[in-house]
């Protein structure tokens, strides 16, 4: 299953805001179809990476508690125009995803 991964870059200051959306389920295994009544499998991000011309600057550790399609940012000091900044995940299934961009 494919998950979109949207990434936005914003100047402030001294720096740049860097936000990145996953289309993800997030489910923690608690939850029961209202249908069936059967419980719906975990699956969640466990880690998202972030990195600036392949050098990791910060890692969250995400987990069952974080919400359907989560929006996670960080302030990021040093990136230049034409760096690169990326974002690079991982769920509980194995499957992964990322994006990146280029700083203007």
């Amino acid at each position: 299953m494919a998950f979109a991964t949207k990434m936005k870059l914003r100047k402030i200051g001294d720096g740049h805001d860097v936000l990145c959306l996953v289309k993800h389920p997030m489910e923690t295994g608690l939850r029961k179809d209202q249908k069936t009544g059967e419980v719906i499998p975990a699956h969640y991000i466990e880690i998202m990476t972030f990195t600036l011309n392949g050098n990791t600057v910060a890692e969250a550790i995400l987990g069952q508690g974080v919400s359907k399609d989560p929006l996670t940012g960080i302030h990021m000091v040093g990136a230049k125009a034409g760096d690169t900044v990326a974002v690079a995940w991982s769920d509980n299934k194995g499957e992964s995803g990322g994006a990146e961009t280029t700083v203007q």
